[in-house]
Parts: structure tokens; sequence; C-alpha cells
């Protein structure tokens, strides 16, 4: 035992000693070895040190004469031995492939005779590890794991500086298990593409990649837990095979999976968002530019128990143990269950894209980008879009149509109603008409081609003759419009209207008696 902590723990067992409590009990009390309780009740027996101590006792003092060659060590035949650095050797042990035998080698082969032997270095290191906090304590392996969660509290942000109306910030924090290397940022929600967002952002402030993520089981990263398989996001996942990382969910109610970013939470919650309690904040932008300062004073900052901080060891021992970034960072996507409709199109928020025709009514699994669309079908890609907009619009790629739709793949709406302008003023009207009855654009193309390719078998006169009979009618279809042609009822003149019977009634669904002659 050296320093101050030492001389604490010797001065109590000194006490315990004259209060006549027994080497065991001392043991359990003050946490070291029994054999090492009863080493000191008998140096201090032989040099006639007992409790209460002189005041010229100070601590040096006493070292001096329990510890220091030619004091306890010319009675008993007790050897003073070297004392390792146990906040180095702790840190040693979280680079990769370090264990505790290799560190007692190297520290037996420094201290020669000195050296404790293996078994007493273990129980000194277990003593030392025990004065650390919990997540101090566990030895995490550099590069190994990122342990994610959001703080408890929010940041109130004034989103209208007229009335004052404020909107909650939600702080997600991120912290590295070797290292403590701690980041933290602001969002809006909870939800998935936050969640994922932030991770994005973690990764590029360590600047690399560990091995593990270590989330809570919220619904943004586990959709279903289990202590021995949980259910991960399928947008999470997504995320951590582009970066190569696996994602480790916490057992529920095993906080010790998770100690490590309980700390770093209440950390920030102490260091960062105590400190921005009184200061107003009009944006996202700006409460993260505010969390990003004092972040950088966190890590920056000694860790007393270490006696180094959080950014110089990343430097010393973590950086170099994380993997390298892609070239490209995560692009957020979500997956949907959808169904291929009968049109072999499938519903992406209101806007139709297509897939091979001969997988119509098939659940596919779509993939939904910024800028595009991906569509699957048992894992396998089946389809790809650039996104597009409009509800009720259609996305269609020529090879998905089935072969008698692919005449109609060059025809446009505007084209249509400009070919049958040509035409005639009756035919324009039947057409816009079709367009407006028909819910998809390629039943009314189909419909409307028909119709005016009539024109070449009939005329163009006839043709417009017909699509006036059709409108009187009520007509709507290729197949009556070509039923009036071949039974000549576009040569016929109109009946003579009773003049007395008033306007006459016009709806799409009375045909009127000329429909049946």
């Amino acid at each position: 035992m050296q320093g101050k902590p030492a001389m604490k723990e010797a001065k109590e067992i000194l006490r315990l000693i004259a209060a006549g409590a027994s080497d065991r009990r001392i043991s359990q009390v003050v946490n070291l070895a029994r054999s090492t309780v009863a080493r000191l009740r008998g140096r201090a027996a032989a040099l006639g040190i007992a409790w209460p101590l002189g005041p010229e006792m100070t601590d040096a003092a006493l070292a001096q004469a329990l510890f220091a060659r030619g004091g306890a060590s010319s009675h008993r035949g007790v050897r003073r031995r070297a004392e390792p650095d146990w906040a180095a050797i702790h840190l040693e042990l979280k680079r990769p492939h370090v264990t505790l035998m290799l560190v007692w080698e190297e520290y037996r082969t420094a201290a020669g005779d000195d050296a404790y032997g293996y078994s007493r270095f273990c129980e000194l290191y277990q003593a030392f590890a025990g004065r650390l906090t919990a997540s101090m304590r566990q030895t995490h392996v550099a590069g190994d794991k990122m342990f994610v969660d959001y703080a408890g509290p929010s940041v109130p942000v004034v989103i209208d500086r007229r009335t004052g109306m404020t909107r909650p910030a939600q702080i997600f924090v991120a912290v590295l298990g070797a290292s403590n290397l701690t980041y933290a940022e602001a969002s809006w929600t909870q939800s998935t593409a936050d969640w994922v967002n932030a991770h994005v952002n973690a990764l590029a402030f360590f600047g690399g990649a560990p091995n593990l993520v270590v989330p809570d089981n919220l619904k943004a990263a586990i959709v279903k837990a289990c202590r021995y398989d949980p259910g991960v996001n399928r947008t999470y996942g997504d995320f951590a095979a582009h970066y190569g990382i696996g994602v480790l969910a916490a057992r529920v109610r095993k906080p010790k999976d998770k100690a490590k970013v309980e700390v770093a939470v209440q950390i920030v919650e102490r260091w960062v968002l105590a400190r921005l309690r009184n200061r107003v904040f009009t944006s996202l932008a700006e409460l993260n530019g505010a969390i990003g300062a004092l972040l950088t004073d966190l890590n920056n900052r000694p860790m007393r128990k270490l006696g180094t901080t959080r950014r110089a060891l990343f430097d010393a021992v973590e950086k170099a143990a994380l993997r390298a970034l892609p070239v490209d960072p995560y692009v957020f996507a979500e997956w949907k269950l959808r169904r291929v409709g009968l049109d072999y199109h499938v519903d992406v928020d209101g806007h139709y894209y297509s897939v091979p025709h001969r997988h119509l009514r098939e659940k596919v699994d779509v993939r939904i980008a910024a800028r595009s669309v991906e569509i699957f079908l048992a894992g396998e890609r089946i389809a790809a879009h650039m996104r597009e907009g409009g509800v009720g619009r259609h996305t269609t790629q020529p090879d998905h149509m089935p072969e008698h739709h692919r005449s109609l793949a060059g025809w446009t709406i505007d084209k249509i109603r400009a070919e049958a302008d040509r035409i005639g003023p009756a035919t324009a009207l039947l057409i816009g008409r079709i367009f407006e009855d028909r819910r998809h654009r390629e039943q009314g193309i189909r419909a409307s081609l028909g119709i005016l390719r009539l024109a070449h078998h009939y005329g163009a006169e006839r043709l417009e003759a017909a699509c006036e009979r059709g409108l009187e009618i009520g007509a709507r279809s290729y197949g009556s419009i070509r039923s009036i042609l071949d039974n000549k009822l576009d040569r016929r003149a109109p009946a003579p209207r009773d003049q007395d019977a008033g306007a006459p009634i016009i709806h799409a669904n009375l045909r009127g008696p000329r429909y049946y002659n």
C-alpha cells in the first residue's frame, strides 16, 4: 500500500485492531485480503504502533515506519513489495488482447524480487477496481462497444418567439466503452429516423466504428425484446450492416448491461444540460452548438479515478482500434410491408411504383429512402425507382408491363389529347371524360388509343360524328363508339327534341332510346 488511499486504509485497520476486531472482520470492512491485514497487524505490533496515533505520526512517518526498508523489513522478515501503478494497469487492460497475466509478467520483469506473486497481484488489482465507479469497473476492450440511450429530461426550444411556444428536444447520448469518450446531440423525437441519424453523427464524431452497439429496448432499435434473440428494427439493422456493426441489445431489467451509458447520461445531465438550464434556445441547431461546446470541455476534463481525460484516453487506446467508416455515410431508409396490386404497382405514400407484372398480389418489402424506392421479394430486389412525388400518380418501367401494355408506353395524356383535338371537338371532349372516369392512367390511355385508332378504318369525320353521338347517349368506352360506327348510327340525324319538354336531362348513366336503335 502506498500513497494517500493506502494510508487511509492502514489507519482504519489500526483503529479496528484497537477495537478488538478480528482479521476476517477487518478484511471485510476495508475490502482487502485477510493476509494483508494480518501482515499489517504484525508490523504494527513489532514497531509498537497502536491506535490512536500520536501527533508526530504523520502519513509520511507512518508509511516510512510500516513499509520502508529498514522499518518493517527488519521485523519478522517482512519485505516491502514494489507497488504497481494500478491506474495504468487498468487502462492497459482496455487494449485488445491484453490480459491480467500479461501485465503481471511485465510488472514482475520490471520489479524483480520485489514483485507480488500472481494471485496477490490479482487480489490487489480487484481491490483497486472495486473502488472505481460501476462504469469504470467494467473492463471494455478498445473498439469493442458503443453504448447508446436517451437522457431523461428534454430541453425546451422556443419555436414561436411571438407566443413563446416551446417544443421539447430529446437528448441522445453515446459513449465508447474503453475510453468513455462521450457524444450527445438534440433531436425533435425518438423516432427511428432521428435515432439512426444520431448514430450516424456519433460515428462521425468518434471517427470510426466499433464492433458492437448496445442500445436499450426502445422501439426504434428493438421491435421484440428477448433475452436470447431480440428482434432488431429492420431500419436499425440496415444501418448497422452498412457500418459492419453488430447490435447487442441490453437485457430487460439488467442495468449492468448498460451501466456505461447510464453513467454517461448522468454525466451529460449534470455537466451539460444543467449548465444550459437558464439559456433560451430558438432552434435545434443553436441547442446542438451549445451542447457541442460543453462536450469538448467534458471530454477534456480529467477523470478523477484514472488521472487522464476521455479524449487523451481515446487517442492513446481506442482511436486506432475503431474500424474505418465507409466512404459514403448511411442514407436513412424506412422499410414497409406492401402487397402488389392487380395493376402490378405498389402503393408508397399514395404514389404507385411498378414491379414485374408476374408478381401480382404478392407481399413485398419496400425500402423507402429520400431519393429512391426499392422493392424486395424474399430478400431479392425485383424493382428500383427514383422516388417521385404526386399522390395518385404512377411510375412505371416498360419492362415491368405485360406485352399488350407496352404499346401504350410511348403515349402520354397530353399527346393523346392533341391527337383528339386534330379529329374534332366532340372527340376531344369524349377523350377528356374518359380520363376523368378512369382510376388509373394506363386504363385511360388504353381506351383512348382504341377510340383514336378507329379513325384509320372509318375516317376522322365519321369518328367525330360517332363521338358526338356517344356524348349524347353517355357512351364512354371503345366498344360503344365502335358499335355506333359498325351500325352506322353516326350517319343518322338525331331525333327532333320536343320544344315543350324543357332542357334535356344529362347524366352518365342515362343512355336514351337512340342507344338501342
